[in-house]
């Protein structure tokens, strides 16, 4: 049945595969065209994006009623019936404001790629499918559509880095290649083992099976197998992709054992992580980084990154909340080693670009330490509101890093094309011979750095209150990485922009900046302003109702399953005891507060 629903998000994801076919019907030598097609599928992409999400055309897209809880926009067709495979897709707090970001970051990065000049029609072609790739990433509920689009994201990425990039581009392309790959093989075996652990006909599930977002067909035939089950008849198991039946399922029932679901997180976990990327396996990234061309660095950094990080906060902790729950101190911990390495690694650094590189390891570590504070135990009576403030935290910290990044990215590739190099220590002077450039370059490295009034200190600051609840050593050394990354943005900023004239090769090439690299910069600029300094108007109040009600459900889960005692045990005294701590529900930190613009 086709809906309003399934027209709108189809045309999201797929008009850059209409773009990439017109593309290939332009004349080689024709490579202006292809460009401008290239253009126009990008702005056609964030202009449904902004209907759909944010006019009555689209639907009236809900953040404050009750349907901002959960996911909108839903429609279910099915692909391959015989295995339970659907065409299944929605959007709801959390993946609109990436589907946003990586509709604005593609347009913006569409304009960067005028300075790409080699095989221009096969470039447009994969800079389209790419995007595609991303788009059905973020708005897929069916784990079997998710895979095959994280897939497709991989090869036109490979030969984008491979074809187009650097010096070393086969050595970069081919590592990136094979870490993601494995990533891929891992979640496969992970996706595998909780399907087959799955059954649609569990009678635990019927008062459940309404949020499941189930085709009618399927909803008809897992309400007759419960009511067979009942009857005491033998009843194949229906087996589900479906994402949102596997996180009642994970949640609701005991399915999944606690072995299976430790298991499945860390195979899913160690997937997703390699493309946030967390250390040790960061490796790839600073090489491709390196060696692709500029327009990609600014859509690695900006959106593939941020892959991992809603993965983990879509897929593992709802369906493999006992992995979670039992694996949640190595999470964290993991997230304040990348911060720590990264802004090291960052600080040694003699190349422009490795050292941005660098800090998105860091940076992105952010994302992993507010995901993982599972702080709703029975320690704080359940409370989830600080977990709550670091999940959102962690979102707004991928979104702030998806403009900052993408900026730095983009500033660094302006330079590397007039000069040819990036040694921070043959440059300097440019404020005098580029003031417009170095005024936009800075602004946006003191939004990397997490200034005040700029979109990088929001996500951090929550992220850094929420572990004080949990772990006072993990706060005080995520809080103090603020120092390593002030040092390393300072002192780039010094020695490029402010420091003694220029002493590199092609000082001539210094010329002031175009108004195309002015209009790119400018408009990433102008989001770190308005994210800084009204971050609740522009993105928290489309996030919270989302991300609330899955840390509350987690938490809930928590107390009635993970930390479960019998009525009147020794818990709930315990839990009771604990009631008095200070909470944000009870005069301790308010996110409502620290949201308000």
């Amino acid at each position: 049945m086709v809906t309003t629903y399934l027209v709108m998000l189809s045309a999201i994801v797929f008009l850059p595969v209409l773009g990439a076919v017109l593309v290939l019907c332009v004349p080689k030598e024709k490579e202006e065209v292809a460009r401008y097609i290239t253009l126009g599928a990008t702005v056609g992409v964030l202009a449904m994006s902004l209907l759909a999400f944010f006019t009555p055309l689209g639907g009236s897209f809900d953040y404050q009623g009750e349907a901002a809880a959960h996911m909108q926009y839903v429609f279910n067709v099915p692909w391959i019936p015989s295995f339970g495979i659907e065409y299944f897709m929605g959007a709801d707090g959390i993946s609109m404001p990436l589907v946003m970001l990586t509709a604005l970051i593609c347009l913006l990065a569409a304009g960067a790629s005028w300075s790409v000049t080699k095989h221009v029609k096969a470039y447009c072609v994969l800079f389209l499918l790419l995007e595609t790739g991303m788009l059905g990433v973020f708005l897929a509920l069916d784990f079997f559509l998710f895979y095959v689009f994280w897939e497709v994201m991989l090869l036109p990425m490979y030969f984008l880095i491979g074809v187009w990039g650097g010096p070393r581009r086969e050595y970069a392309a081919i590592k990136f290649f094979l870490y993601t790959l494995v990533g891929s093989v891992l979640m496969l075996i992970a996706i595998l083992m909780l399907y087959f652990a799955s059954d649609l006909t569990d009678p635990a599930l019927r008062p459940h099976l309404g949020k499941c977002g189930l085709a009618a067909a399927v909803h008809a035939q897992a309400e007759a197998g419960m009511d067979e089950r009942l009857a005491g008849q033998a009843v194949a198991p229906l087996h589900t992709f479906n994402l949102l039946a596997l996180a009642q399922i994970g949640q609701r029932t005991e399915q999944f054992g606690e072995n299976l679901q430790w298991w499945s997180f860390l195979l899913l976990f160690i997937g997703f992580i390699i493309k946030v990327p967390s250390v040790p396996l960061h490796t790839w990234l600073p090489d491709a980084h390196v060696e692709a061309p500029t327009p990609i660095s600014m859509i690695l950094a900006g959106v593939l990154l941020k892959m991992g990080g809603y993965g983990i906060i879509r897929i593992c902790y709802p369906i493999c909340p006992h992995g979670g729950y039992d694996l949640a101190y190595f999470v964290c911990l993991l997230g304040v080693v990348s911060m720590v390495y990264g802004a090291f690694a960052a600080l040694a650094q003699k190349d422009f670009k490795r050292l941005v590189a660098y800090s998105s390891v860091s940076h992105m570590g952010y994302v992993v330490l507010g995901l993982g504070v599972w702080s709703a135990t029975s320690g704080t009576a359940f409370n989830p509101d600080y977990w709550n403030m670091g999940v959102q935290g962690a979102m707004f910290q991928m979104i702030a890093h998806g403009i900052s990044s993408a900026g730095m990215f983009f500033l660094v590739g302006v330079v590397y094309d007039r000069v040819h190099h990036r040694d921070l220590d043959a440059f300097g002077g440019l404020f005098a011979r580029m003031p417009v450039y170095s005024a936009l370059s800075i602004g946006i490295f003191f939004a990397g750095l997490g200034l005040p009034g700029l979109c990088g200190f929001i996500g951090e600051v929550l992220v850094v209150l929420s572990v004080w609840n949990y772990s006072y050593v993990l706060a005080v050394i995520s809080a103090a990485v603020v120092i390593l990354t002030a040092a390393y943005i300072l002192w780039t900023v010094q020695r490029v922009y402010l420091g003694a004239e220029y002493k590199g090769p092609h000082g001539e090439a210094l010329l002031p900046t175009t108004r195309r690299e002015n209009t790119i910069a400018g408009v990433l600029f102008t989001l770190a302003i308005l994210f800084g300094v009204f971050p609740n108007t522009f993105l928290l109040r489309y996030m919270d109702k989302t991300v609330s009600r899955q840390v509350s459900d987690l938490a809930q889960w928590t107390k009635t399953v993970k930390e479960a005692v019998p009525q009147g045990g020794a818990g709930e005294a315990r839990a009771e005891t604990q009631a008095s701590i200070p909470s944000p529900a009870r005069g301790g930190f308010d996110i409502a507060r620290i949201q308000a613009p």
